[in-house]
């Protein structure tokens, strides 16, 4: 069983930065895919971006484009979301996710393992 924690989260101004991390207990993290999904009380949790095992393949939900950054640390057991040019619309808790397979999946139903989310909130 492989457990999540993030750590990350918080309040900032529009504009402004954060960084999530997300960390993974187990010994073959760099077989997992991961993802970072996010949710608005009310509303399903929607995806925001994924990388593959190696950290090679990423793929991000067009709003975030050009704005997040997925990467990982195999090594940490790590993986992390650069969030940059924060907009009021990106609040919402975050949650990492990780998927039994190194490729990558923009699918909330084809994760296997979640961590417990954290908040961030942006200011306008």
């Amino acid at each position: 069983q492989v457990q999540l924690v993030e750590s990350g989260g918080g309040l900032v101004q529009a504009g402004g930065s954060l960084r999530l991390s997300c960390t993974a207990s187990g010994r073959t993290f760099s077989s997992y895919a991961m993802g970072w999904f996010r949710q608005i009380a009310g509303k399903e949790r929607e995806f925001v971006t994924t990388i593959n095992g190696n950290g090679g393949i990423t793929r991000y939900e067009v709003s975030v484009k050009g704005r997040f950054i997925i990467s990982r640390n195999n090594d940490l057991n790590t993986v992390y979301l650069q969030m940059n040019s924060l907009k009021p619309e990106d609040t919402a808790e975050y949650f990492c996710a990780g998927r039994s397979t190194s490729i990558t999946n923009t699918n909330a139903e084809n994760y296997d393992y979640w961590g417990q989310g954290t908040q961030v909130t942006v200011s306008s």
